[in-house]
């Protein structure tokens, strides 16, 4: 290196110039020349402290290097101008290396930010567990559990799965209770290291609206063979009676209750063609067009909404909003039309039941979403169908078609969201709509 030579020629002169005023040091004093002897002396000292500042400039320039590293002060300069002996070399150098590390940290900066913004949108939840301490790792983890709590004891109030999870290791579904609503999530526990230090990352992904989105893919393919199948069947069977039907017009007295029967049978075919088509219709999934909206506007409208239909005439309507200022991004019109649903369901209910009907509508903003709930003063669900209500074709009423809750059910997983059963008793029956 040109800092090694030249530094080393430095060193060599100022030890030559040491060793030539020690000789004539030497040799004025054995000849007894004073004034030789002081001058001699006096260039010694010189020599020497010469030698001891250019040794020691060395050593505050790497000292004064160590310093800026170990107190992470990368904006020391080294390059100072002309200063001989190889030490603008030794300046350039430092200032290299100083250079270097800026630009590393600069990346690792750089990379550490992308890695935490990376972590922190992921759309699962992210715990780290230190030993019993737990800390909410990114915001879906901060907005699915929306609490303070640092210990594992602290999360027993969101199940025992949980729990459960918090202080086992691998892969496992259970229940997590949110907001008091159960919800089936896959929880994943991998060990990690961090300074040392054993660690376990949990990983939360709730289920329940990929659950719901597959059962009704199911439900729609399953009704779409049957609806198929059923089409095929009824259209002969329609066409026949039509044909059998003109024909016996003119048929004789006596034929005239065949001539009757096979309209009927007509008729009723036919019936069952619109029937099926209808559900045909059903089984598309909604394309929704969702928008931001105020929900204080939207829930009174609904109000005005019930209040013009058959069922919510005479009713009483109570619509709670909270805050007042919140927002929506959702399709209006077809939640209007999922919401309406349980509104006129849940007056039929109550008029089932010889009470009048009272209906509360409530939209709050909780940890897990926006709840839109319905309630009603009914007599409840029986609790053995608590778990049919959603299903297709399923129905309590004598008249109905088993196709309202199950429209509600294909509106709301739209959207991504859930909708489950929330209370059900003598007292009323209440859902909720989660989005």
């Amino acid at each position: 290196m040109g800092f090694d030579r030249s530094f080393s020629a430095g060193v060599a002169l100022r030890l030559g110039a040491i060793g030539a005023t020690m000789f004539a040091l030497v040799g004025s004093l054995s000849q007894s020349l004073a004034a030789t002897a002081i001058l001699s002396a006096l260039l010694l000292v010189a020599a020497v402290a010469s030698l001891w500042a250019y040794v020691r400039r060395t050593n505050v320039e790497v000292a004064r290097f160590v310093q800026a590293l170990m107190h992470g002060d990368l904006s020391q300069g080294f390059s100072t101008g002309r200063r001989g002996g190889g030490f603008e070399i030794l300046g350039r150098q430092l200032d290299s290396a100083i250079r270097t590390l800026r630009d590393e940290r600069a990346a690792a900066t750089d990379a550490g930010r992308f890695h935490a913004a990376l972590v922190d949108e992921a759309p699962v939840a992210l715990l780290v567990i230190d030993e019993d301490r737990v800390e909410l790792v990114n915001r879906a983890a901060r907005k699915l559990f929306h609490t303070d709590a640092v210990r594992i004891e602290d999360f027993a109030g969101f199940g025992d799965d949980l729990v459960a999870a918090l202080h086992g290791r691998g892969r496992r579904l259970g229940i997590v209770s949110i907001d008091g609503r159960p919800q089936r999530a896959s929880m994943l526990a991998t060990p990690l290291h961090r300074l040392g230090r054993p660690l376990r990352l949990l990983a939360i992904q709730p289920l329940h609206s990929e659950i719901d989105a597959v059962e009704m893919s199911a439900q729609a393919d399953l009704v779409r063979v049957l609806t198929h199948e059923i089409m095929n069947s009824m259209t002969p069977v329609t066409s026949l009676a039509r044909s059998a039907a003109s024909l016996m017009a003119d048929a004789p007295a006596d034929l005239a209750d065949a001539r009757m029967a096979i309209e009927t049978v007509a008729r009723r075919s036919e019936g069952i063609m619109h029937f099926v088509e209808g559900y045909r219709a059903f089984i598309r999934s909604p394309v929704i067009h969702p928008r931001r909206f105020a929900a204080k506007g939207w829930a009174e409208e609904m109000g005005r909404l019930f209040a013009a239909t058959p069922e919510g005439e005479g009713a009483g309507l109570k619509v709670s909003v909270a805050p007042d200022d919140l927002m929506l991004d959702l399709d209006p019109d077809l939640m209007a039309q999922a919401v309406l649903n349980l509104m006129k369901n849940g007056a039929e209910a109550a008029a089932g039941a010889g009470r009048s009907p009272q209906i509360g509508l409530t939209i709050a903003r909780g940890a897990a979403g926006i709840a839109i709930t319905v309630g009603d003063n009914g007599r409840g669900i029986p609790p053995d169908l608590t778990n049919d209500i959603f299903l297709p074709f399923f129905t309590t009423k004598p008249t109905g078609t088993g196709v309202g809750l199950s429209l509600v059910r294909r509106i709301v997983t739209a959207h991504r969201g859930t909708v489950a059963l929330r209370h059900s008793g003598p007292d009323g029956t209440s859902i909720e709509i989660l989005v």
